[in-house]
């Protein structure tokens, strides 16, 4: 069965997120919502085409609802009915950026976590049981080097676990947002 070509890839969604000025705004909207694209410029400090820019970009992922008034253009994050699939991540994110000071280096490094395809190919490979990098690289067709790559990157996010045999498996993780993360990964 072939996903919907307008859900949005993990991948991608995450590579949205990965980014402070996106967060800022997304932080902005979970205080006070609706908001348009010049109140969250101003609230942030940035040009009104990098809010613009920043504003599309998390709504293409789903991440934010618009509605058109008039002339008026309001953002809001969406609830949980209009959220769909990605309803859990944006809990998450919601409960984190209610805290200060802003968690966002927190949140950059797990979405930098599923930033690449191969990151989800080898956590969902590690998802039937632990695998050497041998085994791994056999499951997902990933160079040596790439996956090497990969694998520490998923390993220093917390979503991967090795033991002193070489065998990985991925592992539940602490975090609501790295949760919430891998179960995207998973589907």
């Amino acid at each position: 069965m072939n996903p919907d070509p307008l859900q949005p890839t993990l991948w991608r969604t995450c590579r949205v997120l990965a980014n402070d000025t996106r967060l800022q705004i997304f932080a902005q909207l979970v205080r006070k919502q609706p908001q348009s694209v010049s109140q969250l410029a101003g609230l942030a400090a940035l040009t009104l085409p990098v809010a613009s820019q920043s504003l599309r970009a998390l709504e293409s992922r789903g991440l934010l609802k618009v509605r058109r008034i008039r002339l008026r253009v309001e953002y809001h994050v969406p609830s949980a009915t209009e959220a769909g699939s990605l309803a859990d991540l944006i809990a998450a994110l919601t409960h984190s950026l209610r805290r200060e000071p802003l968690p966002s280096a927190q949140i950059i490094k797990l979405a930098t976590a599923f930033t690449h395809p191969s990151r989800i190919r080898i956590f969902r490979a590690l998802e039937s049981g632990p695998k050497t990098q041998v085994q791994i690289q056999a499951a997902t067709s990933i160079s040596a080097p790439a996956l090497s790559r990969h694998l520490n990157k998923l390993i220093a996010r917390g979503f991967v676990v090795c033991d002193d045999l070489g065998r990985c498996i991925a592992g539940e993780h602490l975090h609501a947002l790295g949760r919430a993360l891998a179960a995207l990964a998973r589907t």
